[in-house]
């Protein structure tokens, strides 16, 4: 009877210290699902129209706000190179016009992006950057607009959080990409930022390149 009354109370203990931390405050770690994940972002990215001097576009993409005080918008640096004239297109539909490249860095695909005056702090929204790096078969969600006013959000998983590709390292992820979507971010199963939309690797079909989210950090650090 002692044997068995001895096992019992070694059950509750273990649980109890599973299911505390040593503060003695349960730690629940907080987990969505792809609506959760969208309504999140909503309000965080937008359409990136590329315009010449005459109007004409000549490329579109995805970016998306940095949750901090200065509210720095993110993109690819692809889709802006050598961009004459940048607009901003909410999910309401309100154009940002005059936006500047404030820094940028070709080799890692970012460009951190400077609003006009009269339009900082004046939006909402604005994602956070995850602290930890991925790990292998994690779930991700991408999110970015293939199609003017036809946002999307894929989930897939990481498949490799560290791949190198041609000489840059990469998170390579199945979460579904196409064109357009390019500069728009992706999340964790937190609604953290864990990298942004760069392209697809050739050799691979199904298989998408993500900026690591410390090259990210590492150029809005430049500026």
């Amino acid at each position: 009877m002692r044997v068995v009354m001895r096992v019992i109370l070694i059950a509750i203990l273990l649980f109890g210290f599973a299911g505390c931390s040593t503060n003695g405050k349960t730690e629940v770690e907080t987990s969505y699902t792809a609506e959760d994940i969208y309504k999140l972002a909503e309000q965080s990215f937008f359409y990136i129209r590329v315009l010449q001097n005459d109007d004409r576009v000549k490329s579109v993409g995805t970016g998306f706000f940095l949750l901090s005080d200065e509210k720095y918008a993110v993109t690819a640096y692809h889709v802006v190179e050598d961009a004459e004239q940048i607009e901003i297109i909410l999910n309401d539909q309100h154009i940002i016009s005059d936006v500047d490249i404030l820094t940028y860095d070709k080799t890692k695909d970012v460009a951190i992006l400077k609003l006009p005056v009269e339009e900082r702090g004046e939006k909402d929204g604005g994602l956070e950057i995850r602290k930890s790096p991925v790990t292998f078969g994690e779930e991700v969600f991408a999110i970015g607009f293939p199609l003017k006013e036809t946002p999307i959000i894929t989930r897939g998983i990481v498949n490799n959080p560290s791949a190198l590709i041609n000489g840059r390292n990469r998170i390579l992820t199945s979460a579904e990409i196409a064109s357009g979507m390019s500069g728009g971010p992706v999340l964790d199963t937190n609604g953290q930022i864990v990298g942004l939309i760069s392209g697809s690797l050739r050799t691979i079909n199904n298989i998408h390149l993500v900026v690591d989210k410390e090259d990210i950090v590492s150029v809005l650090n430049e500026q």
